[in-house]
Formats: C-alpha cells, sequence, structure tokens
C-alpha cells in the first residue's frame, strides 16, 4: 500500500456502513491524487452470473455525466451519417471504418461505436478486435439502433451502461473527485434505482448485496442501502 492510499485509508473505518452522503464526503476526502480522480460505485448482486437469465445489463443517463467526454464512433450509411455528425460523433465511417478497424488503424480512436441494425452483419469479421475490448455494439447497450443522433448526444452528455462481472458485481463511474457532492448523490441515486429495476425475475432471495464508492487511487467505502 501506497503512502497516499495509507493516509487516505486512515479516514475510513473499514467496518462501518456509511449513510450515502456521509460516504460521498469521505470520497472526495480521500481522493488525493494530483489529477481529477474518478468516483467508481461497485455494487454486488446477489445473483447467479453463470445462468444468462440473471444477467443485469441496461444503460442509464445519469443527470450530471461522469465528468469526461468519451469519443464516439458511427457505423452507418447514407442519411445516418449526416445525423451522426450533426449530433456531434468524432468518427464516421462504413466500410471503410470496419476496413481501418481491421488493420488496427484507429488504435485507440474511440470509447464507444454505435452502428445501425443494416450493417451488423458487415461488423462480423472485425468481432474478434472489437470484442476483447468491450467495443462490440449491443443492442442491450443501446449501441445497436437507428436513432443515431440521439444515442450520440446521450452517450455524451454521459450516458452509461451498466453490465454485471463473472463475480456478480457491476462497476460503473458516476463522476469525478470535483464534482459537489450533490451532484455525486443524484448520480448515484440514479444508477441504484436503475439497477433496483433490473433484477431477473428468476432472482431469489437478497438482491443487492452491498454498495461500496472508492476513487481512482483510495479505498473502497461501504454504503447503506437505504437511500
Amino acid at each position: 500500500m501506497g503512502k497516499r492510499l495509507s493516509e487516505a485509508s486512515k479516514l475510513v473505518d473499514k467496518n462501518m456502513v456509511y449513510k450515502l452522503t456521509e460516504a460521498v464526503i469521505l470520497v472526495k476526502e480521500t481522493a488525493k491524487a494530483k489529477f481529477d480522480e474518478t468516483i467508481e460505485i461497485h455494487i454486488k448482486l446477489g445473483i447467479d452470473p453463470k445462468r444468462s437469465d440473471q444477467m443485469v445489463r441496461g444503460t442509464i443517463s445519469i443527470p450530471h455525466g461522469i465528468g469526461r467526454t468519451r469519443k464516439i464512433a458511427v457505423l452507418a450509411k447514407g442519411e445516418k451519417q449526416k445525423e451522426a455528425e450533426a449530433a456531434g460523433a468524432d468518427i464516421i465511417g462504413s466500410d471503410d471504418l470496419i476496413e481501418d478497424i481491421s488493420k488496427g488503424k484507429l488504435g485507440s480512436g474511440f470509447d464507444v461505436l454505435v452502428a445501425t441494425p443494416d450493417v451488423m452483419k458487415d461488423l462480423s469479421r472485425v468481432a474478434k478486435i472489437l470484442g476483447p475490448k468491450g467495443l462490440m455494439p449491443n443492442p442491450k447497450s443501446g449501441t445497436v439502433t437507428f436513432e443515431i443522433g440521439k444515442t450520440v448526444e446521450e452517450l455524451k452528455k454521459g450516458r452509461v451502461e451498466y453490465k454485471n462481472d463473472s463475480f456478480g458485481i457491476i462497476h460503473v463511474p458516476v463522476g469525478k473527485a470535483s464534482f459537489e457532492k450533490e451532484k455525486l448523490e443524484n448520480n448515484i441515486k440514479t444508477l441504484l434505482e436503475a439497477v433496483a429495476k433490473a433484477k431477473p425475475l428468476s432472482s431469489k432471495g437478497q438482491y443487492i448485496k452491498s454498495i461500496s464508492i472508492s476513487s481512482t487511487m483510495g479505498p473502497g467505502i461501504f454504503v447503506e442501502q437505504k437511500i
């Protein structure tokens, strides 16, 4: 444990579950790095992550964004390309974009790839490149759509995807340490409400096991489930 993290950890009682307001104040205090740290929430779910019918996944537009502008690439044709451009997409293309991806020309040139349904078949040849990076468009994440303009605008403003990992835990950025605490609280509440509504019908027993928040370089802080 580094000196900075060690000092920050002294501010947090690991055996205590804090009220949301208290936890947000603490997470801001423990973000002691020289850069504006990202605040992330971790939600442990009482699901069986091996069962496809218990996967928890969705998208939500959090009210105050996550504090960074993501580069959005759009794969579409004709008028949809113009729609993407008007909405502020950073990279727009069709077969030429797929070719650049296949040749590795884009590197880390975009954070999200949005595609219209009619071009998804063409993406199959670069699926092995996009898949491991988490960049393959998916209807469940809202990145396969004909509503290109609306989707690009929402992603730019702060729409985030939540999805449980192989341990049944959801990890999502909810803002920056520089955010006012009220904005962080609102973002967290909005996300938690969405996750609560996404409970699978086949999931029995306690759905949300624990909630914690942390900054990029800071310790985890447990949060009360009653918010």
